[in-house]
């Protein structure tokens, strides 16, 4: 099947494909039915995703469809050869595309429904429009994609410089370069604070679960950066005993952090 040319592929070949020989004929003529089914296969990614990011402000039918950009982003970059598996290359793309849209859809203040739906519509259509013609969308062209008229797009760019800070997808010419650069490639990565903060919330809630000898064991070796030696003397029992109690404690904050991921 691996030496057969993807040209000569029927679908129901296609559909029968391993995945990653599929990634393989794609990447030689970028056959439109072998994309489909690519996606079609992983599409379970994008809805666990958008899972985890639901009744967080934003409908969850806008996530996935978030997600599923992302998805069809990874489909199209991937490599097969460079030996990793398709969902360890997907999700990172997928939840990068997530967060954007969250950081993207924060109005500072309250704005009317009509303009918030439509400047989510007008974000997709952009990222679909751009992927198809490989270049930023004109007002026109994303109007007509929407089936409305230039001035309600107008009038939803303008209420993001009214009501948001400046949008992450606003683009600068760059010196030398043809290819724009976007406010949020200047920005980066995600402020780690945010990461902190969850860590902190996790440890917190799952330290109360532990019994008072765990809870030292914990505090002792990872707050207060204690040897297991230490510890043991001030609890009055062997290196080795602190040693099985840490791996366990370990243990279950592992399960319930697996919970709580499940969870949300």
């Amino acid at each position: 099947m691996s030496d057969k040319n993807s040209d000569n592929l029927t679908l129901q070949e296609i559909s029968e494909a391993d995945t990653k020989d599929l990634f393989r004929f794609f990447s030689e003529n970028e056959d439109k039915r072998i994309r489909e089914e690519l996606i079609s296969r992983h599409m379970y990614i994008a809805e666990i995703l958008s899972k985890k990011y639901a009744n967080k402000g934003i409908d969850y039918d806008d996530i996935y469809q978030v997600a599923c950009i992302g998805l069809i982003y990874a489909v199209d970059r991937f490599k097969v050869e460079k030996g990793y598996e398709f969902s360890s290359f997907a999700t990172p793309t997928i939840i990068g595309e997530i967060k954007k849209h969250f950081r993207d859809k924060g109005w500072s203040i309250r704005v009317p429904r009509r303009i918030q739906e439509l400047s989510q519509k007008v974000n997709v259509a952009r990222t679909n429009l751009s992927q198809e013609l490989q270049r930023s969308p004109t007002i026109e062209e994303i109007a007509e994609y929407l089936n409305c008229s230039e001035e309600n797009i107008l009038e939803v760019m303008e209420a993001r410089k009214v009501y948001t800070p400046k949008s992450l997808d606003i683009t600068y010419e760059s010196d030398g370069d043809d290819k724009d650069i976007s406010l949020l490639d200047l920005i980066g990565e995600d402020d780690i604070e945010f990461s902190r903060i969850e860590n902190k919330d996790f440890i917190a809630k799952a330290t109360l679960k532990l019994n008072e000898v765990e809870r030292k064991i914990i505090e002792d070796r990872y707050f207060y950066k204690k040897t297991q030696i230490d510890i043991a003397n001030d609890l009055g029992i062997s290196q080795m005993t602190v040693s099985r109690m840490e791996k366990k404690i370990i243990s279950k904050f592992r399960k319930e952090l697996e919970r709580t991921n499940l969870i949300n």
